[in-house]
């Protein structure tokens, strides 16, 4: 990397990384022209960049994939976990090649292009990868121009200007906006999502909508739930009008702290009413808040599918996919939250259980199927307890 205010562009330069400081990292770029501006965050998973570039979680960042070979299986209709991208864009080590999947209905490059996401490849990921751990995640531009034209000044003082992402609240911005009934089961090849259309007869969970991956309510309906999903901004009062059995609290982007203004009142006055309660990522955090604990940005957060969890009731160790930034402060949990989960990278928090109430929650995404099941039984766990 070098300072921005004394580079020039490279030759064949169309796309630039830079840096708030003022320096940057030059390669191609492909999917949309333009510029974006976020938090700069590493994923370590090796499959399944669909499904993170749509996870509503990465709202206001960008995506530093360390494993090299980012698009070369394509995209479909099928691996997405919101209606449009999320992340602001994505960083890979080698060229996106032609896709090589019988499942394949348009390249990466081009459906990047097409969602308005812009993509910089020949970059040194693991570089950037070590920069982050050792120095944090910075708040960086993403810019691709296939001209090769970039004020490199101008664009390091938009990164140094961002605010970032503490305190700021996103699940404003990507939630649904009106409720729904969730119908669709987990995806089966051949079989498509329609595994089950939940009858009044289930138990009826209220999902709260903080930015949630669709495959959440999937595994809620596969395991036996009727779900209703409603916005973030939805009230306890509209909430209970559902007549819900359980709520669950969906993942989310941002700054809980910000988000749980308007939505830890809500969680507080659910647990008062004795709702049975289950949360996942933002929506673990945001129960954590509810019941008296604090949350704190992390220096590089938790991002891929290969964390491992140790379960502190039996021991047992859960590999995990993860995407979060801030964390639960284990140390600020009141008496009645009892710590049920650790991670084995750092020792943060990943779950807690209430004492004194039927609500658990966990920091990681179960929904995500690494293991390939060894968290599903989170799902079970809760749709089972309302049946009783």
């Amino acid at each position: 990397m070098a300072d921005a205010k004394s580079l020039t562009v490279p030759k064949g330069a169309t796309g630039v990384l830079v840096f708030a400081d003022g320096s940057a990292v030059f390669g191609r770029g492909f999917g949309a022209v333009g510029e974006a501006v976020g938090e700069l965050c590493f994923n370590t998973s090796i499959t399944g960049y669909q499904e993170i570039m749509t996870d509503p979680s990465y709202a206001g960042q960008i995506i530093n994939f360390t494993f090299p070979h980012i698009g070369n299986v394509g995209t479909n209709l099928d691996d997405v976990e919101a209606d449009s991208p999320h992340a602001l864009g994505c960083i890979v080590r080698q060229d996106v090649t032609e896709p090589s999947n019988f499942r394949n209905v348009e390249p990466f490059d081009q459906w990047m292009r097409e969602k308005g996401r812009i993509g910089l490849a020949g970059v040194d990921t693991r570089a950037l990868t070590r920069m982050i751990r050792m120095k944090g995640a910075p708040n960086v531009v993403i810019a691709h121009d296939p001209e090769g034209r970039f004020d490199l000044a101008a664009l390091a003082e938009k990164a140094a200007s961002w605010p970032g992402l503490e305190g700021m609240d996103l699940a404003i911005e990507v939630t649904g906006k009106e409720s729904r009934l969730w119908k669709d089961g987990v995806w089966r090849l051949g079989f498509g999502y329609g595994l089950g259309e939940a009858g009044d007869e289930r138990p009826h969970v209220v999902a709260i909508d903080y930015g949630a991956k669709n495959n959440i309510f999937r595994n809620l309906v596969k395991a036996g739930a009727r779900v209703t999903v409603l916005p973030a901004t939805a009230t306890f009062e509209q909430i209970m009008e559902q007549k819900p059995d359980g709520l669950f609290l969906s993942n989310g982007p941002g700054d809980p702290a910000a988000t749980g203004d308007y939505a830890v009142p809500v969680i507080k006055q659910a647990l008062e009413a004795e709702v049975p309660i289950f949360g996942i990522c933002l929506g673990h955090q945001l129960l954590g808040l509810a019941v008296g604990a604090k949350t704190v940005k992390m220096h590089q957060g938790h991002r891929g599918a290969n964390h491992p969890v140790k379960r502190l009731s039996d021991g047992l160790v859960e590999i995990t996919s993860m995407n979060h930034g801030f964390a639960v402060d284990t140390d600020t949990l009141p008496a009645n939250a009892k710590p049920t989960h650790v991670s084995l990278f750092d020792g943060s928090n990943c779950g807690i259980e209430l004492t004194d109430r039927k609500a658990f929650s966990v920091q990681y995404h179960p929904e995500a199927s690494p293991g390939p099941q060894d968290s599903f039984y989170l799902f079970q766990r809760f749709v089972e307890g309302l049946k009783a």
